[in-house]
């Protein structure tokens, strides 16, 4: 009788100690729970810590209470300008209402909630950049583009229970055909460019070089003047030394031009003269007085030899 009595507590005590483990369960601070009861949310559970359900009759589902990332694959849009566009972007959010998200979202799966945004995300990026031009897409009105986007899918996230905390556009730019199309068109405009300048350039150096060769001839032409109005003025004090040398002392001046001829007639080379001993041009050699300083009857003048090519 014994035995029974105590069988009979042991198993009241496991079954008590079975129910109490499976009506136990901790919510942990990144989670927020929902306790349904035949499919039925009978309590929301949004603060960690260890709660209790009915075994064996109601279930939990957690659900995750953290900010969550949502990638999505890069779509083409068109500009306002007809301009199409790759758009790659992506989006934060979290879940504040869990009934609400349990109740439109299959199965409160998060992949279901991915693939619900990304309808959403795309839809609002095809609406909001079709209004746009794509210079503001692409530089000008990046970030106001950006938080329009963010508004209407957040007014679309709220119906399943999500608030949207940040929709960025990663990269915008023209489809892959249209950016080397692009390339090559502003490459051919920078070498249009460069030959421009290169030519303007040339034309300046050709001027340059033209004005300083005017200038260069214009002061080597000066410089002439100059010089020749230098030679003729030094010729002219020359010729005035002359004749005044000659004016002080005939005798000696006759000298002096007779040995500036020798000098130069009896130097090597090919000329040869044939002179009279009794010339004139050889009176200094025999009387230093030059013949008494007069020269022979029809002799030529001092320093102008007969000179023949050749010996003739």
């Amino acid at each position: 009788m014994k035995t029974g009595i105590i069988s009979a507590v042991l198993i009241i005590a496991a079954a008590a100690v079975v129910a109490l483990v499976s009506a136990a369960f901790i919510v942990y601070p990144t989670q927020q729970a929902l306790v349904l009861q035949f499919g039925e949310v009978k309590r929301p559970i949004t603060e960690p810590g260890i709660y209790f359900k009915v075994p064996f009759i109601q279930n939990v589902i957690l659900i995750d209470r953290r900010i969550l990332d949502l990638d999505m694959p890069a779509q083409e849009v068109i500009a306002s300008d007809q301009k199409r566009l790759v758009v790659d972007a992506f989006a934060r959010y979290r879940i504040t209402n869990p009934v609400r998200f349990f109740q439109t979202v299959e199965r409160g799966s998060i992949a279901e909630a991915n693939n619900r945004l990304t309808t959403f995300v795309q839809s609002s990026l095809r609406a909001v950049l079709a209004d746009a031009s794509f210079v503001a897409v692409v530089r000008d009105q990046r970030p106001q583009l950006m938080e329009s986007i963010r508004d209407r899918v957040t007014a679309r996230a709220a119906d399943i229970g999500v608030q949207v905390i940040d929709v960025k556009i990663r990269r915008a730019d023209l489809p892959e055909a249209n950016s080397q199309a692009i390339y090559r068109r502003m490459e051919t405009e920078r070498q249009r460019e460069a030959t421009e300048i290169r030519a303007q350039g040339e034309e300046a150096a050709r001027r340059i070089r033209a004005q300083a060769n005017r200038e260069a001839t214009v002061v080597k032409a000066e410089a002439d003047r100059e010089s020749e109005q230098i030679r003729g003025d030094g010729d002219a004090e020359r010729n005035k030394i002359f004749a005044e040398a000659y004016g002080s002392d005939p005798d000696f001046f006759a000298f002096y031009r007779s040995m500036l001829a020798y000098e130069q007639g009896l130097s090597s080379g090919d000329t040869r003269m044939v002179l009279s001993p009794n010339s004139s041009f050889f009176r200094y050699f025999g009387n230093p007085a030059g013949n008494n300083g007069k020269p022979a009857p029809n002799a030529p003048a001092a320093g102008a030899p007969a000179m023949t090519n050749g010996g003739q």
